[in-house]
């Protein structure tokens, strides 16, 4: 199991608690502003300063925290966290965290700013193709703000094929996501997995009535992401 929120928002983490400013890391030499969880559960909630290693990994680089997956402190260098730490392991690997300012993050190209747990988290998280699920492993390509896919921990533990109940947005297998129930057939739940699919190639989609629905309405799609479909039952 992954460090982080089971569903993509977080929106059941606890307030957070700022005791330094991640956007201007205003914290002693030697040491970086840092996202945590300081009741030791599995949201990040609060920010404290947490020291530099002195061989610090870089941003893309294999890293490993210290304490907990969620404890702040890792091997990662200044401006960056360990990313989808095993909390066995604690091993993960380094992403950037957001520059700029809240109203205006920027990250580097193919990646995209993602905020959550009351703001104490903002990291640089990779675009991705939802038809190849280009992912890291351990993580899902799925659907965020501005028409946008972008890879999360997967959340799917021994469920999340087809048909399988789910909750939240990285609740199902790579190459499947969680739709509403009318959408596949003998849902149980209030959101069931279903796998993408290619508009332009024939109908592989499982279940009876179930077809490759364009994701996008027409004409909206972003540049490479044309083909992208969600197999449902149409409505």
């Amino acid at each position: 199991m992954t460090q982080g929120c089971g569903f993509i928002d977080c929106e059941d983490a606890p307030s957070s608690e700022v005791e330094c400013d991640i956007w201007n890391d205003d914290c002693p030499e030697g040491s970086k502003c840092m996202p945590w969880a300081n009741d030791g559960g599995s949201s990040w909630n609060a920010t404290r300063c947490t020291p530099i290693d002195p061989n610090p990994d870089s941003v893309g680089e294999p890293c490993k925290a210290e304490e907990s997956a969620l404890s702040g402190v890792d091997s990662c260098d200044a401006g960056a966290m360990c990313w989808n730490v095993d909390h066995r392991t604690l091993e993960g690997y380094c992403i950037q965290l957001c520059q700029g300012s809240s109203e205006v993050p920027q990250c580097p190209a193919g990646t995209v700013c993602r905020i959550q747990s009351d703001g104490v988290l903002f990291a640089c998280l990779p675009l991705c193709d939802p038809l190849a699920q280009d992912c890291p492993e351990g993580e899902v390509c799925i659907p965020y703000y501005d028409g946008q896919f972008l890879c999360y921990f997967d959340g799917s533990g021994e469920d999340g094929d087809y048909g399988d109940p789910c909750e939240y947005a990285n609740s199902c297998s790579a190459g499947l996501y969680c739709i509403n129930p009318e959408y596949v057939p003998d849902c149980p739940a209030a959101g069931c997995c279903s796998p993408f699919c290619d508009t332009t190639k024939p109908n592989l989609c499982p279940g009876e009535g179930v077809e490759c629905i364009p994701w996008y309405e027409e004409g909206s799609a972003p540049d490479g992401y044309e083909n992208v479909g969600i197999c449902r039952i149409p409505q």
